[in-house]
């Protein structure tokens, strides 16, 4: 149903208008809406003539008009003044049509979500799409947006701001903490326009309601149907990005790399892995300290002196750093393949602890 206050803001402009005063019911006689302080109409009365046959009917100065919505009553207008006929006419055709324009929101919405979870049969998601105006053969990507804490309906808000259904965008949710947006992709080819509009959310979140929030995206699909398909692969990428890439804000399905393949693999064949890698478990050498060493040394692909000098460190002094860990772990960071190793067990340790801590 429209809400008590859009119907308010309907018949308000009406009135500055017509300079007709107007009220309206809901069918059981409970005033929602009036540029009027008083109205003199019992409720039983709006009821009496819901159950009539008339569409409209004349009490003195007041006329009462019926609001359809698929065939049944959904209100009733009653004008006061002047031409108050005409206007109220005008009133009805006008919630009529408002009514019309939210329940086709509310389908849409409906009609998304369930395409999003792979509940639709085929021409099912053909039939409805058309009917609902929602183009098939358009090139699309599912963002999913994650606020940190509490999901504030100003996210949505924001969303639907930035983002409408006259250009092909549509924002829906199917759970209470991410939001799903949707996004008609110009260029499906063209990773960067992914990334702009990712950028853009974040952005905008951070600046207009002050929240820091995870973007994740799936890849581009080409037809309605694999909207489905999209969603799953962003929901994959924001998991997978919580366990290894916790400091982005974007992260995208086809960027996860091995972080990917570890997700899929089962557990017990992950903990037989760091068994193999630490025998004796992970060492209490891996601090903060040192895992942050360790993450710049790869970032800088192995290069010692690069790597010192974005520490501020004495060459020597991570050199030193690098060999007490090859004694306590038995791989020596520098060389490609321990240190492929090690990257991979750590991975899998992080993994590992994520599903513990959410069992």
């Amino acid at each position: 149903m429209i809400s008590n206050q859009n119907i308010q803001i309907s018949i308000d402009e009406l009135k500055a208008i017509t300079k007709v005063e107007l009220c309206v019911f809901d069918v059981y006689g409970k005033e929602l809406a009036s540029t009027c302080e008083e109205m003199n109409i019992e409720g039983g009365v709006i009821t009496t003539f819901v159950a009539s046959p008339a569409d409209s009917q004349i009490m003195g100065e007041y006329h009462l008009l019926k609001v359809m919505e698929q065939e049944e009553v959904a209100y009733v207008v009653v004008a006061i003044g002047e031409d108050n006929y005409t206007v109220g006419r005008i009133a009805a055709s006008q919630l009529k049509n408002l009514a019309a324009a939210y329940r086709d929101k509310i389908d849409r919405s409906s009609f998304l979500q369930n395409l999003l979870m792979d509940n639709l049969l085929l021409v099912d998601i053909y039939n409805r799409a058309k009917r609902l105006r929602v183009e098939d053969a358009v090139s699309r990507a599912v963002f999913l947006i994650e606020p940190q804490g509490e999901n504030d309906p100003i996210v949505t808000e924001l969303l639907k701001g930035m983002f409408s259904d006259v250009s092909g965008d549509y924002v829906t949710a199917v759970d209470e903490n991410t939001v799903i947006l949707i996004k008609t992709i110009e260029n499906p080819q063209d990773a960067e326009e992914i990334f702009s509009v990712a950028r853009t959310i974040v952005a905008m979140m951070n600046v207009e309601a002050m929240k820091n929030v995870k973007v994740a995206v799936g890849t581009v699909v080409n037809e309605l149907k694999d909207m489905s398909k999209s969603y799953k692969e962003a929901k994959m990428a924001l998991d997978v990005g919580k366990i290894f890439y916790a400091q982005k804000d974007i992260i995208t399905y086809s960027t996860l790399g091995i972080g990917r393949l570890i997700y899929q693999l089962p557990v017990n064949l992950c903990k037989i892995y760091i068994q193999e890698v630490f025998p004796n478990g992970v060492p209490e050498e891996l601090d903060d300290e040192t895992l942050s060493t360790i993450n710049t040394f790869f970032e800088n692909n192995l290069n010692v002196s690069e790597t010192s000098r974005q520490l501020f460190l004495h060459r020597n002094t991570l050199v030193y750093r690098i060999e007490k860990l090859q004694k306590a772990l038995g791989l020596d960071l520098r060389n490609f393949d321990d240190a492929l190793t090690f990257k991979i067990a750590l991975m899998v340790v992080n993994y590992i602890n994520y599903l513990e801590e959410n069992k």
